[in-house]
């Protein structure tokens, strides 16, 4: 016949084991939320000045394995070229929900304000302001565009100079192709010719949107929706 002192033994290691894998678990919710917050302002630190991270994960030992429930990053100022800003994507592909955003971005040669981005699995949807200056800066000397309309995930606009090797002013389209951001004049003659604007492998298009934000100083909103693949 078994004593009571020889059941209570193994019963209290066995509740002192549970007891110990409860708050290894607890200090883990704690602890690497901070420290997956922490890798994350670093990388995005890299291209300008980060204001806050936040990370959220349940369990929150899902993130050793790469998996993130929700970030949030608040920047001020960032300097990338696009091929950084889909690398800086493609690091996110395994966070559910991300919201980011930044009061001022230089994304190549185009300044942008107040841009957002959202991705909500591998959807991507982004959106920033950019003025008539900018534009301007953005495009080579003796080029200008002016907005005409947009829907259906493209914008047209009028582009002057030889944008497309043509000298005098035409009505060109952007929007998605082929998981690509590509231009193109309107016309019989000219329609085949294209511009890619912008092109990774890991970043499908899939539309493009722009509207007058203000007129005095000119300034415009532009949107894009994408996912990753």
């Amino acid at each position: 016949m078994l004593r009571h002192g020889a059941i209570a033994k193994p019963t209290l290691v066995g509740l002192s084991l549970v007891g110990g894998l409860l708050l290894l678990l607890a200090l883990a919710q704690v602890v690497l939320p901070r420290i997956a917050a922490s890798v994350i302002s670093s990388r995005v630190g890299r291209y300008g000045k980060v204001q806050s991270v936040s990370v959220s994960a349940w369990p929150a030992i899902e993130l050793l394995w790469g998996h993130v429930g929700s970030v949030r990053v608040h920047a001020e100022s960032l300097s990338l070229s696009p091929a950084q800003a889909a690398a800086l994507l493609w690091e996110a592909r395994g966070t559910s929900d991300v919201d980011a955003s930044a009061a001022s971005v230089q994304l190549g040669s185009l300044r942008l304000t107040d841009a957002s981005l959202r991705k909500r699995g591998s959807a991507l949807s982004a959106q920033a302001s950019v003025s008539e200056a900018g534009v301007q800066a953005a495009l080579p000397a003796g080029f200008s565009v002016r907005l005409l309309r947009s829907e259906g995930g493209q914008v047209e606009v009028q582009a002057s100079g030889a944008l497309f090797g043509l000298g005098a002013s035409v009505n060109a389209v952007a929007g998605a192709s082929e998981g690509k951001l590509v231009a193109h004049p309107l016309g019989f003659l000219v329609e085949a010719l294209h511009l890619t604007l912008f092109s990774d492998p890991h970043v499908y298009v899939e539309g493009v949107g722009a509207s007058v934000r203000s007129e005095h100083p000119l300034s415009y909103r532009l949107s894009m929706s994408a996912r990753l693949r």
